[in-house]
């Protein structure tokens, strides 16, 4: 079944809350698009957006993906990874599950950006799958958006390495004012200058692409010991690929070890659904997103394999394990002494910057599609594109929460906390996701005649084994850590679990006072019509009608 295209006849104009309304009599019962019309051109009607408005093209699309994903955590990970799973082995091993598992979070996602392809992501997808009761998800989604839209973390870990390269001690005070003027850079370049924006990150992918690259060639180099290239003096020269029994060395550190592993290498691959947050500004978003998910994370999975390899090459076990320094600073250090840590600095800020343009520049499409459903307060002025055409509201408000979330918490366990609350909040929703997208192939009246028709249809193994990982995401944090070692110094294990499942109660709140409650008290039912801004985008509009009393 197919969205349902309004004639001419059956269109009205009206003045609504100041703006031109056209009213879409069939508008309130969306469902996927049609599997027969797979050229493109009907995910660009199936979201009212004037063509204009979509400058996305397959290139951006690819970077919005690639450059999420690709964050600090390639730097820094694998350190981890080798010390919780106690072999070369088993750390390339874990970052193939990692890429197997990113593999299936991105087939799910791509199905349901084919089948509801306009901004917005899960909001969409909870919207679709759960209808009942009405508008209780998208209120309850509203909060989850800005935990875990912040970019507090990245923004200070920006600040942090600017500091290391500029060869001045950090301090709080100093990371946190560079983490405040890069998330208004963000905001300014999104918000005001839009192209100019995605050409900066689409640049900013580029050079990562380079970086790692660069650094999988050189490994590779040093590995079939090519001259200039070895190891320099005092440094140990790895042997971690000179036999079988080196490859797999130290393996079994037991069950917590593996945990510890998969848990840090899954979250290395989180961001495969960062282009369906802006699908209403891609270019025939179906044969896009089709594409562009699945290009990034192969670019992605090659890539994190190839450096790994490259680390393992260059920098010895014992230096990984026993050293507190990031393994990507052994490796520089290593081949090029200890100068050019200064230069890696440069590049994993670079890196940042390039997740903190992408990650603001979708979270600001899902507050503005939030605005389209006509459920926050002021929902004109969060669905408009004015002034400069872009989500200037929807960017602001993301900037402000990251800023409350940079400057509030104070170092140590309240900062953990809050990044621990937003990844927990993250998998919650994968999870609800992945559980709403098997319904709908469930023969249950309540989903079965919802009609999903996608063009491109994920296997349900695959579904499964995404729904599993996300779930394995939410019981790790539930389990008592193991004797001497805490979560926290002083915040119980389980706060952060606690609280990001209780953040869904204030939007329940919200949704039983404004549609409930209000509406019943004061005698009126809500109403809602499609309404055409006059910057060309629609949103829905909510009109307050006197309830019909029975004599």
């Amino acid at each position: 079944m197919s969205t349902r295209r309004v004639s001419s006849d059956e269109e009205t104009s009206r003045l609504l809350d100041g703006q031109s309304t056209q009213v879409y009599s069939a508008a309130d019962n969306v469902t996927a698009i049609d599997s027969s019309n797979d050229d493109g051109t009907f995910g660009e009607s199936f979201d009212n957006v004037p063509r204009s408005k979509r400058q996305l093209g397959l290139t951006s699309a690819v970077f919005l993906v690639f450059n999420r994903v690709i964050g600090t955590g390639i730097y820094a990970t694998p350190s981890v990874i080798l010390r919780t799973s106690g072999s070369v082995g088993v750390a390339l091993l874990m970052w193939v599950l990692g890429a197997l598992l990113a593999g299936a979070g991105t087939a799910v996602y791509v199905e349901l950006g084919t089948g509801l392809p306009r901004n917005g992501g899960e909001k969409n997808y909870l919207e679709f799958i759960f209808r009942r009761p009405r508008f209780l998800v998208s209120c309850a989604f509203v909060a989850y958006t800005l935990i875990i839209g912040t970019a507090a973390a990245n923004s200070i870990v920006f600040g942090e390495y600017v500091l290391h390269a500029l060869s001045i001690p950090p301090t709080p005070l100093s990371s946190r004012l560079i983490a405040l003027l890069v998330l208004t850079f963000c905001l300014l370049i999104h918000g005001t200058t839009p192209t100019l924006g995605i050409r900066l990150q689409n640049t900013l992918g580029v050079f990562k692409l380079f970086i790692l690259a660069a650094i999988s060639l050189l490994g590779l180099l040093s590995l079939f010991d090519v001259p200039g290239f070895s190891v320099r003096p005092p440094y140990e020269v790895p042997r971690n690929f000179d036999s079988w029994t080196h490859i797999w060395e130290g393996s079994g550190t037991g069950v917590n070890g593996f945990v510890t592993s998969l848990y840090a290498v899954i979250w290395s691959f989180i961001g495969y659904a960062n282009a369906n947050y802006a699908l209403s500004e891609v270019r025939d978003p179906v044969r896009t997103i089709k594409r562009a998910a699945p290009l990034a994370m192969m670019a992605v999975t090659v890539l994190y394999l190839l450096v790994n390899v490259a680390y393992f090459a260059v920098v010895s076990k014992r230096d990984v394990v026993e050293s507190r320094r990031i393994v990507a600073a052994l490796f520089f250090r290593n081949l090029f002494g200890p100068a050019t840590e200064r230069a890696l600095s440069v590049v994993i800020a670079l890196s940042t910057l390039g997740n903190l343009l992408t990650g603001q520049f979708a979270q600001g499409r899902v507050i503005q599609e939030l605005g389209r459903e006509g459920i926050l307060p002021y929902s004109f002025f969060f669905a408009s594109n004015k002034p400069f055409g872009a989500p200037l509201a929807g960017l602001f408000t993301q900037f402000l929460v990251s800023c409350v979330f940079v400057l509030g918490p104070p170092p140590g366990d309240a900062y953990l906390f809050m990044i621990s609350t937003s990844s927990y909040s993250l998998a919650l929703i994968n999870t609800l996701v992945s559980v709403g997208l098997l319904l709908l192939y469930t023969p249950l009246p309540a989903f079965k005649s919802l009609n999903w028709a996608p063009p491109y249809r994920a296997p349900k193994f695959i579904i499964v084994l995404f729904m599993l990982s996300n779930v394995f995401l939410l019981v790790v944090p539930l389990v008592p850590p193991k004797e001497g070692r805490r979560v926290y110094e002083r915040l119980p294990y389980w706060l952060h679990p606690a609280v990001a499942l209780s953040v869904s109660l204030i939007g329940i709140a919200y949704w039983y006072i404004w549609s409930v409650y209000l509406p019943r008290k004061q005698g009126y039912k809500l109403k809602r019509e499609w309404a055409r801004g006059e910057d060309g985008v629609s949103r829905w509009v909510f009109r307050r009608e006197p309830k019909v009393v029975d004599d």
